[in-house]
C-alpha cells in the first residue's frame, strides 16, 4: 500500500468551519461491510443499529486550551506557541510548535503577559517548527497551569480560517471529556449529545472509556510514499482494570463492540493480546494502522470524514476495505458531506 492509494479530490468548501447546530444532528453515512451498502441518516439514528448488551467505547480525553500567543523580546514580533506535551512538571519544560518558526532560536525569550508574569525561554530545537520551552513563572504549579488556561485558546485545527468563537470552548470538546491532556478533540465523539447518551442507556447499551491524549501523532502528514516507512509520533494512553473487564465481557458475549473514533481504536489495538483480550495499560502508543490489519476488539466503529492521504483514512480503510472506503468517500463528496473535525460522521458495521 502506498500513500497515493488514499488520495482523492476534496473540495475546500466541504471542510467544516462550524459544527452542526445540534451535536446529534450531523449527517451519518452508514456502511455495511458484509453487503457493501451505504445508507444516509442523521447521527441520532445511530441508536437504531444497536441492541441491549452492545458496547460503545469512548475516548474520554479532554482538550486543553493549547494555543498561546507571545511576543518575542526586543522585536515584539507576535509568535504563536502551540503546547504539545509537558516534559517536566518541576522545571515547567514543554515541547511546543512555534509559528513563524524561522524567527525563534535557542536563547530567545517570549513574553505572554504585559506584566511579564509569564515568560518562556527557548532551550532546544526539536524539528523545523518544534521547540522546547522552559516557562518562567513565579507561583505554584496549580497557579502556573491556571495561567496557561487563562491565556490559551481552544486549539481549533489550522484549516478553520475563522477566529475562535466562545462556543468553540464547549463544542470542540466531547460531553464526556474527563482527563485533560489532548491538544485536539477526538472528533467522532463530538456528535454525542446528552439526550442521545440517555436514549442509548435506556436501550440497554453499555459504555466503556479509555484515554488517548490526542497529540501530533494523529494529525501529522505522511511525507513518504511507502507506508512502512512512516513513523507515528507517540501519544499517551490509559485503560484501567474496570473498563478492560467491561470490554472483555462484551467481546466474550459476542456483542457488537463499537469503537468511537480512530483514537479509541488505536488504544484498543495497542493493548489487545494475541488471545483478543484487553489488559489494563498505561503507556505510549505510536501504532500506525493501515491495510491489511486484523482488528482484535471492535467489530464496528464511528468516525468522521478524513482528509486525503491521512493516517486516519488509512485506518478506516484497514477496517472496512480500501476499495469500499474510497467508494464511500466519492459518495460523500458527491452528497456534500462535511469533512474533518467539525464535519459529519460515518458508522461502519
Amino acid at each position: 500500500m502506498k500513500t497515493s492509494d488514499f488520495n482523492f479530490d476534496l473540495p475546500a468548501e466541504l471542510l467544516a468551519e462550524h459544527p452542526s447546530e445540534h451535536r446529534d444532528e450531523a449527517r451519518l453515512m452508514v456502511l455495511d461491510r458484509k453487503t457493501e451498502t451505504i445508507q444516509h441518516k442523521l447521527f441520532k439514528d445511530v441508536v437504531d443499529y444497536f441492541d441491549e448488551g452492545d458496547l460503545f467505547i469512548f475516548n474520554n480525553t479532554k482538550v486543553f486550551p493549547a494555543r498561546l500567543y507571545g511576543n518575542k523580546e526586543k522585536t515584539g514580533a507576535k509568535i504563536e506557541v502551540f503546547l504539545l506535551r509537558e516534559l517536566d512538571k518541576e522545571t515547567r519544560v514543554w515541547d511546543v510548535l512555534v509559528d513563524p518558526a524561522r524567527k525563534i532560536r535557542i536563547g530567545n525569550k517570549l513574553f505572554f503577559t504585559e506584566d511579564e508574569s509569564l515568560v518562556a525561554e527557548v532551550i532546544d530545537n526539536t524539528t523545523s517548527r518544534g521547540r522546547t520551552l522552559r516557562f518562567l513563572f513565579d507561583g505554584s504549579y496549580e497557579e502556573f497551569r491556571a495561567k496557561l488556561k487563562e491565556l490559551g485558546e481552544t486549539p481549533l485545527p489550522k484549516y478553520i480560517k475563522r477566529d475562535v468563537e466562545p462556543e468553540d470552548a464547549e463544542r470542540y470538546q466531547t460531553i464526556y471529556a474527563k482527563v485533560e491532556g489532548a491538544v485536539a478533540a477526538p472528533t467522532a465523539g463530538l456528535h454525542f449529545s446528552r439526550h442521545l447518551m440517555k436514549r442509548l442507556e435506556i436501550k440497554g447499551i453499555d459504555f466503556a472509556e479509555v484515554t488517548l491524549h490526542v497529540g501530533l501523532g494523529t494529525f501529522n502528514p505522511i511525507e513518504v510514499e511507502d507506508l512502512s516507512k512512516h513513523k507515528m509520533e507517540s501519544e499517551e494512553i490509559f485503560i484501567d482494570e474496570k473498563n478492560a473487564q467491561i470490554i472483555n465481557n462484551a467481546v466474550d458475549a459476542n456483542r457488537r463492540v463499537c469503537a468511537v473514533g480512530t483514537t479509541t481504536m488505536r488504544t484498543l489495538e495497542t493493548s489487545v493480546s494475541s488471545n483478543k483480550k484487553i489488559s489494563a495499560f498505561h503507556g505510549w502508543t505510536n501504532k500506525f494502522i493501515y491495510p491489511p490489519h486484523d482488528f482484535g476488539v471492535a467489530n464496528c466503529m464511528i468516525t468522521n470524514f478524513h482528509t486525503p492521504k491521512s493516517t486516519l483514512i488509512m485506518m478506516i480503510a484497514a477496517f472496512a476495505g480500501r476499495d469500499f472506503i474510497m467508494h464511500a468517500y466519492e459518495e460523500a463528496v458527491k452528497e456534500k458531506y462535511k469533512f474533518y473535525s467539525y464535519g459529519d460522521a460515518m458508522l461502519i458495521l
